[in-house]
């Protein structure tokens, strides 16, 4: 991997660019240049009297693509884009962003540490802070939530009860800063197919849905011995550890015998990425206090 990293990769592109724009200035020049005497055709005839003939690009147009290679030129010295060089303006993707954020803080730094002192219940119930939350979630959370928190599948649904790590305000808060990885092991190669089958009647029962009697009496045993030390002896989950309650309707990755049998094959492994070190404490509680207001009583 050090050969794409060293010194060498870099003085060449730098090189292949600017003769490449050389390349094109000669060659527009030499496209210029207005023959002396008649012109000639290309040899190019058609319905025996229209001729092509070999005319030079028109003045103009040949000046739009001289200023076109100046410019090129003059950017390639102002700004990255030859090689490692950054340059003479030293601007980069990361310094726009630090100084746009560092002025965004400056304006708003103020209004963030006001809703910072408050209680998450009572920003819940702050139509400032909730309005200021919903921009935050819309920025940072819809991609995977959706605009109202409904998500989707493998995405949880923050407007109902349901909570995966807790429904508390500091719990809440904690997911969001901290960030969440929920693992559910493969059991494919252990159970076979067979067993599998009989666990997902099983815990298809457990909500109520439609199961195979027999093969619910046979997956209940697998259950109790491999499944219930993180989903419970009654499949009611662990918020400790992230593990769903099997007993209602809600299904993360897909209800049904067939997604059922999917997941405990294959296993699951969901992440819910840190947000504290992006956005801050004051940040991190405005959006705990929003998506509690998402589920609150009401809604």
């Amino acid at each position: 991997m050090t050969d794409f990293t060293s010194d060498f990769w870099s003085v060449y592109i730098a090189i292949v660019t600017v003769v490449s724009i050389v390349a094109c200035a000669v060659f527009l020049k030499t496209q210029s240049i207005r023959p002396k005497g008649n012109i000639e055709t290309t040899g190019h005839r058609w319905d025996e009297d229209l001729a092509e003939y070999n005319n030079p690009l028109p003045f103009w147009w040949s000046w739009l693509f001289y200023i076109t290679i100046v410019f090129g030129l003059g950017y390639l010295v102002l700004y990255p884009g030859l090689g490692s060089w950054k340059g003479t303006l030293g601007w980069s993707q990361v310094t726009q962003l630090r100084d746009e954020n560092a002025a965004a803080e400056k304006q708003f730094g103020p209004l963030y540490q006001k809703f910072a002192a408050m209680e998450i219940e009572a920003l819940a119930k702050n139509p400032e802070a909730l309005a200021v939350g919903q921009k935050l979630f819309l920025n940072h959370c819809a991609q995977c939530h959706a605009s109202d928190g409904g998500g989707s599948r493998g995405f949880p649904n923050l407007t109902d009860k349901d909570w995966l790590w807790g429904g508390d305000p500091k719990t809440i808060e904690a997911t969001i800063a901290n960030g969440r990885t929920g693992t559910m092991p493969p059991f494919g190669e252990a159970l076979g197919e067979a067993k599998i089958k009989d666990v997902a009647h099983y815990v298809m029962s457990l909500s109520g849905g439609a199961a195979d009697s027999i093969r619910v009496l046979k997956g209940q045993e697998t259950f109790a011995q491999i499944c219930a030390a993180c989903h419970g002896p009654e499949g009611k989950g662990n918020q400790a550890l992230g593990a769903p309650n099997l007993t209602d309707r809600i299904w993360l990755h897909g209800s049904g015998e067939t997604a059922i049998i999917q997941t405990i094959t294959n296993g699951r492994t969901n992440q819910m990425p840190a947000h504290k070190a992006q956005l801050g404490d004051a940040k991190v509680r405005l959006l705990a206090a929003y998506v509690l207001s998402l589920s609150a009583p009401g809604r």
